[in-house]
């Protein structure tokens, strides 16, 4: 954490994996009466452990929910609202043209190899990530031009032209400000200048982190913390109701949750998150080419009963792929509202009816549950449903993200602002429309006026052509022991601020 600027906020996982927050205390198991200055320790339950810690070569934001704010720094950040603020670099400013930006670094960073961070180490990044990245979010950063070291503590960036999207997408994972010296091991030994320092990965197991004790800013208040990974949700609801934790950080079994409100022992949070929970369709295959399918499937599902079903009426109804929290929102679920007649008539229309479609599901609780219900709606609209299920992330990144090979499946998607990075051609939704990409286009290079304005046309473009289905948001709901400081309400980032952890 930074004086003044540390507000990172918890983010939910791509797997929506549930997090819970465990207090050890000193000597044996979990003390909810911890008092601070007391045990140093945390251990954090996680359903869905990452395939590697490289997120340059592997795609998922199980990674960046650790790595990134705690190991890895950017230049920039969001607070709690939203708002981009200083991190790395403590100010900067942009040319007239919105072309040229200089940023003036912090002088007092170190990487945890013992290497001093410097505006060599800023260009180094930003000119990797064009280079040597693999994953799809790489293209975010095609807009540089030249990065430039003007002195160790000053940097300077060109763009090919103006772009709103660019200082946003500094504060996420591709932002991430690598030694030069220390990309050697990125996928099993991560070395950044933040917060903590990466100790060992027990695969299948845990990751431990520890407190890096030479951080350049304030230090966080656990010496220690265990990232440790569970099976299922009900394992960690019942750690908590035992005692072995502290906080279930995201909830994955929302209809248990009386069984810690009518307990004072424990503090219930709910927010938001910017993780649509998506229907996706694989656009690329014939029937879902013909819009009178997809949208016959959208208003197939009662969404209402499909999220008091499957995830106990927590969550919210958006009707495309922008969360409350963007400037861009509007409710677009009327566009296309429940009507089982008119989905029928659609999808007869379409020669879907009949039709077996493959919905392949990732092994994580919200699909797994959701996926049912969707199942039972589409095969009263005519449809049939066959269900099977990939281990996640590997079967599911492998078969589904990688391959396309799916015909429908349901996701969260938790990045932010994500929209133009899951509908187009090469993502795995394989969505080709050149009306969207223009309204992005226009989004990216306008004023703030007609960023907002063009963000609301594509949002609404993509709900109107139904290029996927939204199911709900989940919601950022976290479960307690009353001791335990620090945890946030929103979630709209991608990474979990470790630092901010405290009773």
């Amino acid at each position: 954490m930074k004086p003044s600027f540390s507000t990172r906020a918890v983010a939910f996982l791509a797997s929506a994996a549930l997090l819970a927050v465990t207090a050890c205390s000193a000597g044996s198991g979990t003390s909810s009466g911890s008092s601070p200055g007391g045990d140093q320790n945390l251990s954090i339950g996680l359903v869905a452990e990452p395939a590697s810690l490289d997120f340059t070569t592997t795609d998922g934001a199980a990674i960046p929910q650790v790595l990134l704010g705690n190991v890895y720094e950017t230049l920039v950040e969001q607070d709690d609202s939203g708002k981009i603020v200083p991190s790395l670099a403590k100010s900067w400013t942009v040319s007239p043209d919105r072309k040229t930006y200089t940023f003036d670094l912090v002088d007092n960073a170190k990487f945890t190899n013992d290497k001093q961070f410097t505006a060599n180490d800023a260009v180094f990044s930003i000119n990797r990530v064009k280079t040597a990245w693999t994953t799809s979010l790489k293209a975010a950063m095609d807009v540089v031009s030249q990065a430039k070291a003007l002195s160790p503590t000053q940097l300077q960036v060109t763009l090919t032209k103006p772009s709103n999207d660019w200082l946003f997408r500094m504060t996420t994972r591709i932002g991430a400000m690598f030694s030069e010296s220390g990309v050697s091991a990125l996928a099993t030994a991560p070395v950044g200048s933040g917060p903590f320092k990466f100790s060992k990965w027990n695969r299948g197991d845990s990751i431990v982190m520890v407190r890096n004790d030479s951080y350049w800013g304030a230090k966080p208040y656990f010496q220690q913390i265990t990232l440790k990974y569970f099976k299922d949700a009900t394992a960690l609801n019942n750690a908590l109701l035992t005692g072995t934790i502290n906080v279930i950080g995201t909830v994955q079994a929302p209809e248990a949750l009386s069984q810690f409100t009518s307990n004072d022992k424990y503090q219930v949070i709910e927010g938001t998150t910017n993780g649509e929970v998506l229907l996706s369709f694989n656009n690329s295959l014939p029937l879902f080419k013909d819009i009178r399918t997809r949208q016959g499937i959208r208003m197939a599902i009662d969404h209402k009963a499909l999220l008091d079903t499957c995830w106990a009426g927590r969550g919210k109804l958006i009707g495309s792929m922008v969360p409350p929290t963007d400037p861009w929102y509007e409710d677009l679920t009327g566009v296309a509202p429940y009507d089982l007649a008119k989905a029928k008539s659609l999808l007869q229309a379409s020669g879907a009816v009949g039709k077996t479609l493959r919905l392949r599901l990732p092994t994580l609780p919200y699909a797994t549950s959701c996926g049912q219900v969707v199942k039972s709606q589409l095969e009263q609209a005519g449809l049939k449903v066959a269900i099977d299920q990939l281990e996640f992330p590997a079967a599911w990144l492998t078969t589904v993200f990688k391959n396309a090979d799916y015909d429908m499946s349901i996701i969260a998607h938790v990045e932010p602002r994500d929209l133009g990075a899951v509908f187009n051609a090469k993502y795995y939704t394989r969505y080709d429309d050149p009306t969207l990409q223009g309204y992005l286009a226009a989004a990216d290079s306008g004023d703030e006026a007609a960023q907002v304005d063009n963000m609301k046309k594509a949002a609404r473009r993509l709900s109107e052509q139904a290029a996927g289905d939204w199911l709900f948001l989940l919601p950022n709901l976290m479960v307690a022991d009353k001791s335990v400081k620090g945890l946030p309400t929103n979630a709209i980032t991608e990474n979990f601020d470790l630092s901010k952890l405290a009773r």
